[in-house]
């Protein structure tokens, strides 16, 4: 089972929508899926159409003592499955202080044989539950508008890695990006110098994306000859190019 996540210390960075439509083209391509929302606002949950609940709370999940097949849940879309966030959901970081590293892959040991792929949904902070997560993971997604303050959380991000002595890949993307403007055209082609390691694929600034919240739905599964889903589909086929030869 390969554990990806989707994170950004900027918030407004189509973080979430980019995890929600990744992990439903992973699934369309054939993997098994658990996407698991770990940002407290559950916006992936509301995505997919689930109550933002935890059955038998954060603590006990945390804990390793709940029932996963009682907590995750099924998606409209098929081979994709969903870890809702709660209310609750804010209590990771507390929960999660002072816990050995790579503790979420141990808390999803008992499902390891039910899925393919798990994707990460992040909160957008620096914290316990964030480090958590890097120790984690096969490799942090990172979407990045190209902009100059976006630009710069990368900067802060592979900061607090190295400080960190964490060794997670680190592969940038870029998001919401309209090519009539020059920074971002400048801040694209200079992307790859700077972040070696940066997926080529990019997301356009798109009203399709926008109506997900209308939709309830990835981009996929109501708009599927569009730009905007076309790009999910290449940004999922290079990053699964990768995973295949991890």
């Amino acid at each position: 089972m390969q554990m990806l996540a989707l994170y950004s210390i900027k918030g407004g960075v189509g973080k979430t929508a980019s995890a929600v439509n990744l992990a439903a083209e992973a699934a369309l391509a054939g993997r098994r899926v658990l996407l698991w929302d770990l940002d407290p606002q559950a916006a992936t949950t509301f995505y997919l159409k689930s109550k933002a609940k935890v059955r038998g709370g954060v603590g006990k999940l945390v804990k390793g003592k709940a029932a996963l097949d009682k907590v995750i849940r099924a998606t409209e879309i098929e081979r994709l499955d969903l870890l809702p966030a709660s209310f609750g959901s804010r209590e990771m970081d507390r929960l999660l202080e002072d816990r050995k590293p790579s503790r979420l892959r141990k808390i999803l040991k008992p499902v390891n044989d039910d899925y393919d792929l798990v994707l990460l949904d992040c909160p957008p902070n620096l914290s316990a539950l964030s480090d958590q997560v890097f120790s984690s993971i096969d490799a942090l997604l990172v979407p990045v508008v190209p902009s100059t303050l976006s630009m710069r959380t990368l900067t802060l991000l592979r900061e607090h890695l190295d400080a960190q002595d964490q060794t997670c890949p680190v592969w940038p993307f870029a998001t919401l990006v309209d090519r009539r403007k020059r920074l971002h055209r400048d801040t694209l082609e200079a992307l790859p110098e700077q972040w070696p390691l940066r997926l080529s694929a990019t997301i356009p600034y798109a009203s399709v994306i926008e109506r997900m919240g209308v939709e309830q739905a990835p981009v996929a599964c109501f708009a599927r000859r569009t730009r905007a889903a076309q790009a999910y589909t290449a940004l999922w086929e290079e990053v699964a190019g990768r995973l295949g030869n991890a």
